[in-house]
């Protein structure tokens, strides 16, 4: 009996056999896939929305303008959640039956904060994009230097080279 030890080559490997001698014989790639998909049995969208507090059912600690100043609002819940804490350390003590709403309220305060962070997720990543941008192009820019400076060099060395030889 024999075994391969590769499974064969999928059928559509046919459609790439003109290849080598016509590249644009190849099929064009599939569109990328707008909406809804289902990925190893869970259901995804293209869309990226951070879903509200509110459709969380968490209730929202902060301003709902469009305004809300991310720095003064994650100190504010931060505050409240050190204070949250330290109640809780005393409710432990004092009175323990009434830890599960101290948990709750702090949960909540710990969502909120998550869910503030997350909104400042898509501004991190366009400066994270512009700054490895910028350190490409310093990059580039440093090589075509450092490429022009070895022009220079080699340049010198020819002439000397040329000038060496006619003075023999």
């Amino acid at each position: 009996m024999a075994t391969a030890t590769y499974p064969p080559p999928p059928p559509y490997h046919r459609l790439y056999k003109d290849y080598s001698e016509n590249p644009n014989s190849a099929p064009e790639p599939p569109p990328p896939i707008e909406g809804t998909y289902v990925c190893f049995g869970g259901n995804y969208t293209t869309e990226d929305v951070l879903p509200s507090l509110e459709e969380q059912g968490v209730p929202q600690l902060y301003p709902k303008d469009s305004n809300v100043d991310y720095k003064k609002e994650l100190r504010s819940l931060n505050r409240e959640l050190q204070l949250h804490i330290l109640e809780l350390a005393d409710v432990l003590v004092d009175r323990p039956s009434q830890y599960a709403k101290r948990i709750g309220e702090i949960s909540s305060i710990f969502k909120n904060l998550h869910h503030l962070l997350n909104s400042l997720r898509p501004h991190q990543a366009r400066a994270t994009l512009i700054h490895i941008m910028e350190l490409q192009i310093q990059q580039r820019k440093q090589a075509v230097e450092d490429i022009k400076r070895r022009r220079e060099e080699a340049q010198r060395l020819l002439k000397d080279a040329y000038v060496t030889l006619d003075g023999q």
